[in-house]
């Protein structure tokens, strides 16, 4: 698995620790249909949050939550319409990112950001 990969991997699996820790619950990560692929859909308060995950050892290549364009925002509705069809899902929906930095060394920053885009 290629070093990005393996970087996505890890910042998901903390976002994940850091929603529960807030107290989502979980309902799938890497979910996919046809195309389109969302990081993490969790609950909170009766509304189904669209989590896009995005990890960085530096800020070199900018600010994480940056990456998540506006093409990538039309992707993550294009997927949502599609999990709620697929399962009748009627309620709130809302989209989250999860920027997850990795200091060599140091303890994982997380931010995240709520209601991101609609």
């Amino acid at each position: 698995m290629a070093l990005h990969n393996d970087t996505g991997k890890i910042g998901e699996e903390i976002a994940v620790g850091y929603l529960k820790k807030k107290g989502f619950t979980i309902l799938n990560t890497n979910w996919r249909i046809e195309k389109w692929e969302v990081d993490i859909i969790a609950e909170d308060n009766e509304e189904r949050i669209f989590v896009e995950v995005k990890t960085r050892f530096s800020e070199d290549y900018g600010n994480p939550a940056d990456a998540v364009t506006k093409k990538k925002q039309r992707y993550l509705i294009n997927a949502a319409n599609l999990y709620a069809r697929e399962l009748n899902y009627e309620g709130k929906m809302r989209f989250d990112v999860v920027c997850v930095y990795l200091e060599r060394g140091e303890k994982p920053i997380v931010e995240h950001i709520e209601d991101a885009f609609y």
